[in-house]
């Protein structure tokens, strides 16, 4: 049996988007969930224990394949919450990068993440109600010294959200921007970062950082940077020159970086 209410989840299959489901459920959502492995049937199955009921698709959202099999699964159900999510990093210099993986990163990130907003936000608007999540980073703020790539996809998301934001602010749709810093999540293993200073440091709890990003979601704010650490950050970054940042992004992300510190 299904719940009136719906929330649509990218990237749940673990860290962050896993966690943002979990609360989800917990307020009594039934789920449609995404992830581009196996695993989020897993996921799916965990949750439907709670009493709610959960669609798990496993699709690649990074093609537009993936996105039309995401969309046929939601339906012409109405979305309440709407948590874009997915994301993928990758480490190492940009002139060392297999293109098809730097592709990948910003066809996720960007791509998807825009296609997915185009294809779901116009169903909300009509309806004059929902709340839509975005996922972005406190790397947008920086220049990504041997993270190129996901710092810019990242850049372009937090701005995407704010704009989105205030193009629909009489509509009845709000969108809040979530910026997380390092979080303890298989972000860095799948980024080939595990040797760097950023992959090895301590980092934030995913469900600390999905919690900040849904209490936000649910108040309507326009934005939230997760842990004081991160916001010490980036408001000491709006003061530095981009080349001050960019080196200071070397001394973290550069290969080898964690047998330095």
């Amino acid at each position: 049996m299904r719940n009136a209410k719906l929330a649509v989840v990218t990237g749940a299959s673990s860290g962050i988007g896993k966690e943002l489901a979990k609360l989800c459920a917990k307020d009594g959502y039934d789920l449609v969930i995404v992830a581009d492995e196996p695993a989020i049937e897993e996921v799916g199955e965990a949750l439907r224990s709670r009493g709610v009921a959960v669609d798990a698709v496993e699709a690649d959202l990074a093609t537009e394949d993936g996105i039309d099999q995401l969309i046929s699964r939601i339906g012409d159900r109405d979305i309440d919450l709407l948590f874009l999510n997915a994301g993928r990093g990758l480490g190492r210099g940009f002139v060392d990068q297999d293109w098809a993986k730097v592709r990948r990163v910003i066809d996720t990130n960007v791509t998807g993440t825009v296609h997915l907003a185009h294809r779901l936000t116009p169903r909300m608007v009509r309806r004059g109600r929902g709340r839509i999540l975005f996922t972005g980073s406190i790397a947008g703020f920086m220049p990504g010294t041997f993270q190129a790539i996901y710092n810019g996809t990242k850049a372009f998301i937090d701005s995407f959200a704010i704009a989105l934001r205030h193009e629909l602010k009489h509509s009845g749709v709000t969108v809040t921007l979530l910026m997380p810093g390092a979080t303890q999540t298989r972000f860095f293993e799948r980024a080939d970062m595990m040797d760097t200073k950023i992959g090895t440091d301590e980092k934030d709890n995913p469900a600390d950082v999905a919690r900040d990003g849904y209490d936000a979601l649910m108040a309507g704010e326009e934005q939230v940077i997760s842990g004081w650490t991160n916001r010490m950050q980036v408001a000491g970054s709006r003061f530095m020159p981009a080349g001050i940042l960019a080196e200071r992004h070397r001394r973290v992300a550069e290969p080898g970086s964690a047998s330095r510190s």
